[in-house]
């Protein structure tokens, strides 16, 4: 509350406050207030701490020695410093593995197809770099909550950048079941092309999916993140606190945004009951189906899962209590850290070390085709030999099994591309070349002697290696007279 208002006392020169002398006349004309509740002096340009420690002098032009401002750190480290410090090291250290994994996962060791891209792979990690980098902001930004004297854009800063984790958070949980979907598919599709087609009620559902949780997703950034956030710095007393923060932190827009927090919650339970329904084995009967799916999912998902329900339910609460308010600078930190820090930690944690213990699914699907193909050659009874050096042709891991196919047949023999090899080396490899006699003119064509037969091509050039000599027999039964060229 305002111990007195320069304005009103005009028949004072000045006034003692913790032992300072302040002129009124000064303080009156620049329209200083005392502020008893928070001890400081302030107009709507500056404020200055009036505390007994502190001895600053206002001159009668409005400046100010000795003075210090009420947004300098003043108090220590306490329990929302200290856990922020130590959850943004984690956060960092997040970052770090995630790039591991990223480059891990991400890395191509088969050819990309249309309907599997490696994007799909590298989406979930890159959503878990950019939650830890909010972490990591919004933890080291509650050192300056707990030292400011008054608060200003640490508190902002904290409590913007914990909102903006939410749908980064929700994007790294859909990504890790969207994913896991496509790689069931892609391994049901590698065994066999058409068993899985792409126009059926399946696929469509797979479309809309990704559409409807993006939707929910940028609804609920929408919803929170563009406004003004300058009312969460506004609690230097409690009549500022009620007037100006508390009804920006459970503004009506917080509240629609986490009931879209929600609802892409809930599109990502249904991607993974999708998934188990359409590339597991199937039960009957609701138990049984239920069993099932808790037996078929991944268990990171049974764990991430309800670990983002307990952030989406914290914001939920938060918009409506301002007691356990990630804004609020006196509320119990164990709220912000417990329910909203700690599952975010725990779903990343996890996302790691899944991310460790999984191959490269390119490496998988490399071994998976080997064994298929070992176990195709028992049935049949064959035996793997020593094979030749162009077999390697068809061993390229890179090739489709169309392209394998022309590669072979390109040196083994039949088809187009065998065509156009022998074309090419006939064109550019097979020309008789003979050397002119002294006496020889070159201009005049040799005479043909009936009955015997001349051969096309040298048996000096590479036709013998790529291709059997022809020969071709003449039909006339008397030398013929070739005039020269320069006749004709």
């Amino acid at each position: 509350m305002r111990l007195f208002n320069a304005r009103a006392i005009a028949d004072t020169a000045s006034s003692i406050i913790h032992g300072n002398y302040y002129n009124l006349t000064t303080l009156n004309y620049y329209n200083y207030t005392y502020y008893e509740s928070n001890s400081t002096i302030s107009n709507a340009s500056a404020c200055y701490l009036a505390l007994p420690e502190f001895h600053p002098v206002v001159l009668p032009n409005g400046t100010w020695i000795n003075g210090t401002s009420c947004y300098t750190p003043y108090y220590g480290i306490r329990q929302r410093g200290s856990l922020g410090i130590v959850f943004a090291c984690l956060f960092a250290a997040s970052i770090t593995l995630s790039l591991a994994n990223l480059g891990k996962h991400g890395r191509l060791f088969l050819q990309q197809e249309k309907r599997f891209r490696a994007i799909g792979r590298r989406w979930q990690w890159y959503w878990m770099c950019f939650v830890a980098a909010c972490g990591i902001i919004g933890g080291a930004s509650a050192v300056d909550v707990d030292r400011d004297y008054l608060q200003d854009l640490a508190i902002i800063l904290q409590s913007f950048f914990f909102y903006l984790m939410i749908p980064g958070l929700l994007g790294v949980v859909w990504e890790g079941v969207r994913h896991w979907g496509s790689w069931q598919e892609r391994q049901v599709y590698d065994q066999d092309p058409f068993s899985l087609p792409q126009n059926d009620k399946r696929s469509r559902k797979e479309f809309f999916m990704p559409l409807t949780f993006y939707l929910f997703a940028w609804l609920n950034f929408f919803s929170n993140i563009p406004r003004n956030w300058e009312g969460f710095d506004a609690q230097g007393s409690a009549e500022e606190i009620t007037a100006t923060a508390v009804p920006l932190a459970t503004d009506i827009r917080f509240k629609i945004g986490a009931i879209f927090a929600f609802a892409a919650w809930c599109i990502i339970c249904w991607g993974l009951q999708h998934a188990v329904h359409y590339y597991k084995p199937r039960n009957r009967g609701a138990c049984n189906s239920s069993i099932g799916f808790i037996r078929q999912a991944p268990t990171k998902f049974l764990l991430m899962i309800p670990l983002l329900l307990i952030v989406v339910g914290y914001t939920f609460a938060a918009s409506f209590l301002w007691e356990i308010n990630p804004g609020n600078i006196t509320a119990n930190a164990g709220w912000l850290y417990g329910l909203g820090y700690s599952p975010t930690l725990l779903i990343l944690i996890i996302n790691e070390i899944d991310g460790f213990m999984r191959r490269n699914e390119d490496r998988e699907l490399i071994d998976q085709r080997i064994a298929r193909g070992l176990a195709v050659d028992a049935e049949i009874g064959f035996t793997r030999v020593r094979r030749p050096w162009w077999w390697q042709k068809a061993e390229d891991r890179f090739l489709t099994p169309e392209q394998r196919l022309k590669a072979l047949t390109t040196e083994i023999g039949g088809g187009p591309a065998t065509s156009r090899n022998i074309q090419r080396n006939i064109e550019l490899g097979i020309l008789p070349i003979r050397r002119l006699e002294e006496d020889e003119e070159p201009f005049r064509d040799q005479e043909a002697n009936p009955g015997t037969a001349f051969s096309i091509g040298d048996s000096d050039s590479d036709s013998g290696q790529s291709m059997s000599q022809r020969t071709v027999s003449t039909t006339a039964s008397r030398p013929q007279q070739v005039k020269s060229m320069l006749d004709v």
